[in-house]
């Protein structure tokens, strides 16, 4: 079905609603009763709203907010759709701000920001960051990424997963086309992103294709091979046409202070300037860089830690650490692990998966429907010349699994796809969740994990935290204009150090999605202060397993909406409210 068709099914009943909400103006302060959400208005329009937003939302490189598409799907990026996404967003905005919030409690207000800030993101993407007339690496990920997304999915292949790939690959031209329609002001720094992408596409799509033939019936093969042929044809017009126009592109990008400043208040919901975020980094900084050196002191004489010989013992050795660890989380009272939550298991990178992880994060972290299944992370075969975060899972899996697995994404974003609360099951935002992940490597390390065996991690998690600190500089100063992607690659190649390559692809990530980079450190900052205020407001009634519960099922929820909710405390929301 087209975006207009969708929308005419939508707003079908706008008028029916109206007159069941009432129009009435919003309340100046948020209701502050206890309790569990009820308000169905909000709910009402909520499921409406994730309905549109699943057909409409761009693919990302950020593996946290990708979200199952209706069949059928194909990225909706027409001139036509974009305008008509647009004139929805202020449909939904008006439909929001009439719903009555009298009677409301705490639950109910967490939940109209949420939905809020779900139909703000729509906003920030068109209108503010101008995504699809500014940045061509944008068209990468509505090429490639779209489908990176269903080659990632770890369940054995079907013909109907198979005819969405080859739906996928088919629209690519088309795709293509609108791209040159909308891209009316590209930017430099994202054109040369996207060149560097589509370098070798063809290459790549058909190793794809080769990758594919021993998962696939036989009998999609010609219409495989057909598809991608048509499609590497145009990513590499797009590619050269591209490339010769950079040298009259504009180099400015950031979106400037204005609009990061209503990310944070409207979007990313952190009561925190971004002077503050910066003072929270130099500090974090600090104290990470002289916890890597005590740590190497303490392990002094302990053996450098060695990559493992081959991806076969890796894989063995992460099966085996992933049920310690959640063992040591119930053995010490720290987390309840659902008896019902499947596994978060390594595998060996399948080669139609390898040649476009470039794309995004190889994992599968599965979704609402498909809670039955293990969540996956691929893996290259351990060898000197991995990455950052590939080069510590090669010599100890343990780091990537707290926080890609459990009891970091995997787990927290499973926990919030069976919350009973629609609106936080579909509620996404990376920030609230990145700052949990990183907050439990830390906390674990804390807690003894890594003490009696491999000790020589715990230097491993103070780099981890090295460089989530110099990532709230980076973000910020790209945000604003003060880096550009190189200056920042190169603030973080030499200071956290990292090898180059990483360096790069940080910076590019942080340029293209402003506020992300800051969300692994502020929110770990949010959940220690949070932590400390309910410590000292319940005192001998806190409980450290149920403060961590409670964050875990409300997993994508902002940390200052829990905070609120949980103890009542509205000194952090307060200025998060206005309209």
């Amino acid at each position: 079905m087209n975006s207009n068709g969708f929308t005419r099914i939508l707003f079908a009943g706008s008028v029916a609603i109206g007159l069941t909400i009432v129009a009435s103006r919003a309340a100046s302060a948020p209701p502050d009763g206890d309790g569990a959400a009820h308000n169905p208005g909000l709910q009402v329009l909520a499921a409406r709203f994730f309905a549109w937003r699943a057909t409409v939302q761009p693919c990302t490189g950020d593996d946290i907010p990708r979200v199952e598409r209706p069949a059928g799907w194909t990225p909706h990026v027409s001139p036509e759709a974009l305008r008509e996404q647009q004139r929805v967003y202020s449909e939904f905005k008006f439909m929001l701000q009439q719903i009555p919030r009298s009677g409301w409690n705490r639950s109910d207000s967490v939940d109209y920001l949420l939905l809020r800030s779900a139909i703000e993101r729509v906003n920030w993407e068109l209108n503010v960051l101008k995504t699809p007339f500014r940045n061509p690496e944008f068209y990468v990920q509505q090429t490639l990424g779209a489908l990176y997304e269903l080659l990632l999915i770890s369940s054995p292949m079907t013909d109907l997963r198979t005819e969405e790939i080859l739906r996928r690959i088919e629209s690519i031209p088309a795709t293509l086309r609108f791209a040159r329609a909308n891209l009316t002001e590209p930017v430099q720094p994202f054109a040369k992103l996207a060149v560097s992408d589509l370098d070798d596409a063809r290459a790549r799509l058909y190793r794809m294709v080769s990758g594919l033939q021993e998962l696939i019936n036989p009998m999609y093969g010609q219409e495989l091979a057909a598809g991608v042929d048509s499609a590497s044809t145009s990513l590499e017009a797009f590619a050269r046409e591209l490339h010769a126009k950079i040298p009259a592109m504009p180099a400015a990008f950031s979106p400037g202070r204005d609009a990061y400043a209503y990310y944070l208040k409207t979007i990313a919901l952190i009561p925190t300037t971004p002077a503050e975020m910066l003072t929270i980094g130099r500090a974090e900084f600090d104290r990470a860089a002289l916890s890597e050196m005590m740590e190497g002191i303490r392990d002094a004489g302990i053996p450098e830690m060695r990559i493992f010989p081959t991806a076969a013992e890796q894989i063995e050795q992460s099966r085996l650490d992933e049920i310690a660890i959640r063992k040591f989380l119930e053995d010490h009272d720290i987390l309840t692990v659902p008896s019902w939550l499947k596994h978060y298991r390594n595998k060996l990178m399948p080669p139609a998966v390898a040649v476009l992880s470039s794309i995004g994060v190889s994992d599968d972290l599965t979704s609402e429907t498909r809670l039955n299944e293990d969540g996956v992370s691929y893996i290259p075969a351990p060898s000197p010349g991995l990455s950052f975060f590939r080069m510590a899972s090669a010599k100890d899996p343990r780091p990537i699994i707290i926080h890609e697995g459990v009891p970091g994404h995997y787990f927290q974003l499973s926990l919030s796809w069976a919350n009973e609360d629609s609106i936080r099951r579909h509620f996404v935002d990376s920030g609230p969740v990145e700052g949990w992940a990183f907050y439990v490597e830390e906390m674990l390390l804390q807690a003894g994990l890594f003490d009696s065996d491999r000790p020589r991690t715990r230097e491993t998690i103070c780099r981890f935290m090295r460089l989530r600190a110099l990532r709230v500089e980076a973000d910020i100063r790209i945000a604003l204009g003060e880096f550009t992607i190189d200056q920042a690659a190169a603030f973080l190649e030499k200071t956290v150090p990292m090898e180059k390559q990483s360096a790069l692809d940080e910076a590019a990530f942080f340029a293209g999605t402003p506020g992300q980079g800051i969300s692994y450190q502020v929110g770990k900052a949010q959940i220690e202060a949070f932590l400390r205020d309910a410590r000292l407001l319940k005192g001998t009634g806190f409980h450290l397993r149920d403060f961590h519960d409670y964050i875990a099922k409300n997993g994508n929820v902002p940390i200052a909406l829990l905070r609120w909710e949980y103890l009542g405390l509205r000194d952090e929301i307060a200025g998060l409210w206005g309209e």
